[in-house]
């Protein structure tokens, strides 16, 4: 069973899903899209990053797109996954944003102890979650958004309260994790690869060649970080495409607006006319 939303003006993915999602990863493989992962009456035999263990019953394992995972053995999952234009592109407080504490902000990967009483709430907004995937009408995405911040904001308190962690493999997923939350802070300043290498004390060559094995490059992701808030402000403020250029740091609107077609096929005044045509 796999429901599934898409937003086509923006690109944004969302699945709620079972284990049967999971046996794509029979073999070790990136997730792909950010992840959780809820064992409600049985334990999953699963491996992340190379660690192999067992998810108890009524466990919520949160995993980013970057970590390698393998799904062994399980029943009665909940999956729930989601891509950046779905979850971060609104603005969240930190803590529960795409580099708070259950992703990139963690130097482990954060578990989610559930007791008798929260598994009821769990359940609860599950069931709201898929009531609203069967809702096609146009404040849908919204509603599934906020159903997602809840979710996320009721784990991120649990995890602060009761924090129980898995420690798996440093380095390469370690340094990749920190390249994204320092992109995060800067990249409306900074857009070159060589400033957040100096940050890391590496090379740009050995960051390039640290992160193709995970077939991303830095400049990638700083350059999917800026397509992003070029997103969020054209859905969510009034300003022109040149205010949001400089905003982002561009001194010249036309930088941005290549950029963005590079990676939409459109320009930010036609995505702007995608939405009004959308909503």
């Amino acid at each position: 069973m796999t429901k599934e939303f898409r937003e086509f003006s923006t690109g944004a993915i969302l699945n709620v899903a079972n284990e049967t999602l999971l046996q794509n990863f029979q073999t070790t493989k990136p997730i792909g899209l950010f992840t959780f992962i809820w064992t409600t009456s049985s334990d999953a035999e699963i491996e992340v990053d190379g660690i192999p263990f067992t998810l108890e019953a009524n466990k919520i394992l949160a995993l980013t797109p970057i970590q390698n995972f393998q799904y062994k053995k399980g029943k009665d999952i909940i999956v729930y996954q989601f891509n950046r234009e779905f979850y971060c592109i609104k603005d969240h407080d930190k803590e529960v944003g795409c580099v708070g504490l259950l992703f990139f902000g963690n130097d482990f990967v954060p578990i989610i102890s559930l007791n008798k009483k929260e598994q009821e709430k769990f359940d609860f907004l599950h069931n709201v979650f898929l009531d609203e995937l069967e809702t096609k009408d146009n404040i849908q995405a919204e509603m599934l958004r906020m159903l997602m911040a809840r979710f996320m904001i009721k784990a991120t308190r649990i995890l602060k309260n009761n924090s129980e962690t898995l420690r798996t493999h440093e380095s390469k997923i370690d340094l990749l994790r920190h390249f994204n939350v320092l992109v995060d802070a800067h990249f409306k300043q900074e857009h070159s690869v060589s400033f957040y290498a100096d940050k890391l004390f590496k090379s740009p060559k050995t960051l390039s060649n640290t992160f193709a094995k995970f077939k991303k490059s830095p400049l990638k992701i700083i350059h999917e970080r800026i397509i992003l808030e070029a997103k969020r402000q054209l859905m969510y403020t009034d300003k022109s495409a040149k205010e949001i250029a400089y905003d982002i740091g561009f001194e010249d609107a036309s930088h941005l607006s290549r950029l963005f077609k590079k990676h939409t096929l459109l320009s930010p005044s036609q995505f702007q006319k995608q939405l009004k045509t959308t909503a």
